[in-house]
């Protein structure tokens, strides 16, 4: 997948997600998701939110928030939850084709779109065929980064491969699995540990 167009796999990706919510109870929507004490509902109002910032907007939720990321973002999702979850869900319908990026690499939105929605679909057991491609290039950006999500140092010192695509990278003890699951933990969603295998899993769990 080329770099510079992320934008048809994003859309498509946000449009089966939320084909995938349509249905959900209220106490699914209530579930825990995989960042921290965000519940699913929080996680989507988040992605909407992230959709609509642009580099002239940012500066001034960034005052307003006292220049507290945690503070903007609970900011962010109290507004776009709405009063319900059929609300979440249509503010989230709404941003499906946007093209708006946060300031950084164009991979960010994408590892935003990806990553959010296992952050929802795996607490919910909702299987999902994420484009091989598209973890691969996320894999690949994430490697050599320890910016926010601190991956590059997460991962030194052992060697990852994937079992469901050509994927390898870094050397010492191995840690092999499904493309989706090793991305996740570069990542630091380390419940995706049990899916992996090899002598580096207990060298990654300890870096949880």
């Amino acid at each position: 997948m080329a770099k510079t167009d992320i934008w048809p796999t994003v859309g498509t990706e946000r449009e089966t997600l939320a084909a995938d919510l349509h249905s959900l109870s209220d106490d699914q929507w209530s579930t825990r998701s995989l960042c921290g004490d965000w519940t699913v509902r929080d996680v989507l109002a988040h992605m909407t939110a992230v959709a609509q910032i642009s580099l002239p907007g940012l500066l001034p939720k960034l005052i307003s928030s006292g220049f507290n990321v945690n503070r903007l973002q609970a900011k962010d999702i109290e507004r776009f939850s709405g009063r319900t979850p059929s609300d979440t869900l249509a503010e989230f319908q709404s941003i499906v084709g946007a093209r708006k990026s946060p300031p950084g690499p164009a991979d960010t939105v994408l590892g935003e779109t990806i990553l959010h929605a296992e952050d929802i679909r795996r607490p919910l057991t909702i299987a999902h065929q994420y484009p091989p491609e598209a973890l691969v290039e996320l894999a690949d950006f994430y490697k050599g980064s320890n910016l926010v999500l601190g991956a590059k140092r997460r991962i030194a010192g052992v060697h990852l491969r994937a079992t469901d695509t050509s994927w390898a990278h870094g050397s010492g003890s191995e840690v092999a699995g499904p493309m989706l699951s090793i991305l996740m933990v570069m990542t630091g969603r380390m419940a995706a540990l049990d899916d992996l295998e090899g002598d580096g899993v207990e060298t990654l769990r300890s870096r949880s």
